[in-house]
């Protein structure tokens, strides 16, 4: 399907363009009519399968009817303090605030929610309800951990979503620009809702970011190099030196294949790649195919050897190293201590050191993803990815932004489709939207046995018959994890470097989150990171006692480390010198864009 670009025409007659908007509304839906029933005939009523889960909580609330009353009657009470707190504002009184929203919450920063008595009465009996509702929660007993975890990301969802910045009558910045506009806005605003259909393909895909402002190879991911292998499952990419000698030992990065390769090479200011190669390492990675149904047989072991594993052998056929320094980013890094446990049982000894950013081992307590993993809900994801073979992209894009649903669909959807406002370019929007989608079998093996089972820390995941074990990994390695990591938490990463068998363990814990905590080029001066000799205490809280502060980005300390794994330097090499070049980088796998297909 072609998607129509947005009319720029604001001279046409308000009903033609509202009789083209509803014919090109009408065309999507005909055009994709068949698929929406097919997707309907998919649907489970509860497909998180929460319904259990709220029934325990709606069963609490009525085995303790005092404690609900009073409670009750605790909100009725603000709500009727916050009524009386009006009334005086409207007469001209002074009157300070029963609630305040949180700090960095940006959803009333518009004046007029304090200002006007009327809007801080919306806005305050908003956020008294949302605490309210948070608050039942968190007193509830008798909820499993999943439980509870499903539960709070459902009510937190469910409290964004009631939010009276999402209604444009309730907007104070949507109806002055309403107001200024004549309602201008509200028809871009449908102009936009219907391009983000039709790039969905029915499916309502919102657009984060100006798509036309990037191109990958040209303004992003354009560290020079070449592609020196590829498979059905990756292509493997060699950077081009910048130094006259290099590290004798290559440093090998396995890329998490959720999201595509350059997010570590977004552009020259933050590309950890381009910093690697300035410091003398010759860097591959490994690009992920973006899997169709020719990935379908795809397997979490095939993935471990044909992509993992290949990349360490051809890497190491390229440069003539005997060993090789590999990295693994989130997921990537999962199945990296898989294959190092597994290479370990074989005796196979051609990884010299590994690092690991913001990566999982041990899925006891996952993080807010695991809230969307149990058996029903892998049943339901394997019914849906049994006759293409993989999971579409749109439903990893959504469950990343349901995650952070005020930021990631709310915001967009009062920009776009209430203002009726272009996005403003951004890479790391541009590439959050640059989504992938999942082999099916790697993804329902991944989340089964790892986050519903954990089986790797409970030592029951078995590889050739022989059963994975971390202690047997005995190199050098260095973790990374960050404090606002809600995705791999730091609490897990910490566990991971645990289960290592070296004792040449070096445990780092950055500032920010799982993204900005990683990609933090030194040269933009930003947050800090904690250091400590050893891996100390039974638990990152206790580790986190008498660690050294520095701030800045991790980098430098990450590359001395590196460079003491590295071994003597050694004349640069050129991309692709033994193995040949197939294409430049960054390479055509990570050009292929789901929402193209």
């Amino acid at each position: 399907m072609t998607t129509e670009p947005v009319s720029q025409d604001e001279g046409e007659p308000l009903t033609d363009r509202l009789t083209r908007l509803m014919e090109r509304s009408h065309k999507v839906w005909a055009e994709n009519l068949d698929r929406r029933v097919e997707d309907i005939g998919l649907l489970k009523p509860d497909p998180l399968h929460a319904l259990p889960a709220m029934q325990k909580w709606m069963q609490y609330s009525l085995d303790h009817p005092q404690q609900m009353m009073q409670a009750t009657m605790e909100l009725w009470s603000a709500q009727a303090e916050l009524w009386t707190q009006t009334m005086q504002r409207m007469v001209g009184e002074d009157a300070e605030p029963l609630i305040e929203a949180a700090p960095g919450d940006k959803r009333f920063k518009d004046e007029t929610w304090d200002q006007n008595p009327v809007y801080s009465y919306i806005k305050q009996s908003y956020l008294l309800a949302g605490r309210w509702l948070r608050n039942q929660l968190e007193d509830a007993e008798g909820l499993s951990p999943q439980d509870r975890k499903k539960l709070e990301l459902i009510t937190r969802n469910y409290i964004e979503a009631m939010s009276p910045t999402n209604l444009p009558a309730t907007n104070p910045a949507v109806m002055k620009q309403t107001i200024e506009e004549k309602g201008e806005n509200l028809v871009r605003g449908l102009e936009h809702l219907i391009r983000d259909m039709e790039r969905g393909h029915g499916h309502l895909l919102i657009q984060q970011t100006d798509l036309e402002a990037f191109k990958v190879g040209e303004n992003m991911a354009v560290s020079e190099g070449a592609v020196v292998f590829q498979n059905n499952v990756f292509q493997l990419v060699q950077f081009s030196p910048k130094t006259d000698q290099v590290y004798e030992r290559p440093v090998v990065i396995v890329a998490p294949w959720i999201n595509k390769f350059y997010i570590l090479d977004l552009n020259k200011k933050k590309s950890m790649i381009k910093w690697l190669v300035e410091q003398g390492h010759t860097v591959f990675i490994t690009s992920w195919v973006n899997p169709g149904p020719e990935q379908a047989g795809e397997t979490w072991e095939s993935y471990m050897k044909d992509g993992v594993m290949m990349a360490v052998e051809k890497a190491l056929e390229e440069t003539g190293a005997d060993k090789v320094n590999i990295v693994g980013y989130c997921i990537g890094g999962t199945i990296t201590g898989c294959t190092l446990a597994h290479m370990a049982n074989k005796g196979d000894d051609r990884v010299g050191s590994c690092t690991f950013f913001t990566a999982q081992l041990d899925f006891s307590d996952a993080g807010e993803l695991q809230a969307f993993v149990d058996e029903e809900v892998i049943d339901t994801l394997e019914d849906a990815v049994e006759q293409q073979g993989y999971l579409a992209a749109e439903n990893m894009f959504g469950a990343f932004n349901a995650l952070r649903s005020s930021d990631l669909i709310w915001s967009f959807v009062i920009n776009n489709y209430m203002m009726g406002k272009e996005n403003f370019p951004f890479d790391l929007l541009y590439w959050n939207s640059d989504s992938t989608a999942m082999p099916g079998q790697v993804h329902v093996y991944y989340l089964d046995t790892f986050y519903n089972r954990n089986a790797l820390s409970k030592g029951e995941l078995a590889i050739d018959g022989e059963v994975l074990d971390m202690k047997k990994v005995k190199i050098p390695c260095y973790h990374v994890a960050t404090v606002e990591d809600h995705i791999a938490p730091a609490d897990s990463a910490f566990r991971a470097a645990k289960m290592m068998g070296g004792r040449s363990q070096k445990f780092i814990l950055g500032a920010s989150g799982h993204i900005a905590g990683v990609v933090n080029h030194p040269d933009l001066g930003k947050y800090h990171y904690w250091t400590k000799t050893g891996l100390t205490g039974d638990n990152l809280a206790e580790w986190q006692k008498d660690t050294k502060r520095t701030e800045g980005s991790w980098w430098p300390d990450w590359d001395k480390w590196l460079a003491k794994q590295s071994k003597k330097k050694v004349p640069a090499r050129k991309a692709g010198a033994v193995l040949g070049a197939i294409e430049p980088a960054p390479g055509s796998y990570v050009k292929v864009r789901a929402d193209k297909r």
